[in-house]
């Protein structure tokens, strides 16, 4: 692998990870006494497990990008999939905004129904560039699918 590559690869999932850090700033000040106070789900996971899994999630969107980014940006293909892909990771960073730093579920519901969407679409551009890449983002798609169904338990449980 090339050194350009590397550090490609290198900056890639830095970036992704720091949308991971910025989210931190407003989730980890909340859950001691906010999220903790609310009502949720039956299935909702030990707060614990989602630094973890979100923290897997990135490293694998960085690799993602990175392996779309490596295809040239003279493609037009490769800047549109980019574009959605920064979409969705600003929608990612904005849903801990809004659900955490704003306290408001409803609006955190919003916004990851929009993520979802936008992943979705991500994936879809991906695939037609680089399959390996759609496929790294399939977790990400089921991970929100997972946190939109608790986003909703939140909702429907603290009128």
């Amino acid at each position: 692998m090339k050194t350009l590559s590397i550090l490609k690869l290198g900056g890639s999932v830095l970036f992704c990870m720091s949308a991971g850090a910025v989210s931190s700033l407003y989730t980890l000040k909340a859950i001691p006494d906010w999220y903790a106070t609310l009502n949720k789900p039956s299935f909702t996971p030990p707060s614990w497990t989602f630094g973890p899994v979100w923290s897997v999630l990135y490293v694998m969107m960085g690799i993602a990008a990175w392996q779309v980014w490596s295809k040239g940006l003279k493609e037009r293909a490769v800047r549109k999939a980019l574009v959605f892909f920064l979409i969705q990771l600003v929608l990612n960073t904005a849903w801990s905004f809004l659900f955490f730093g704003l306290r408001s579920p409803i609006l955190g519901l919003v916004d990851i129904l929009l993520l979802w969407l936008a992943v979705l679409i991500t994936i879809n551009l991906f695939f037609k560039v680089s399959l390996i890449a759609a496929v790294l983002l399939i977790p990400y798609l089921f991970w929100g699918t997972f946190a939109s169904g608790l986003n909703l338990g939140i909702v429907l449980l603290n009128p």
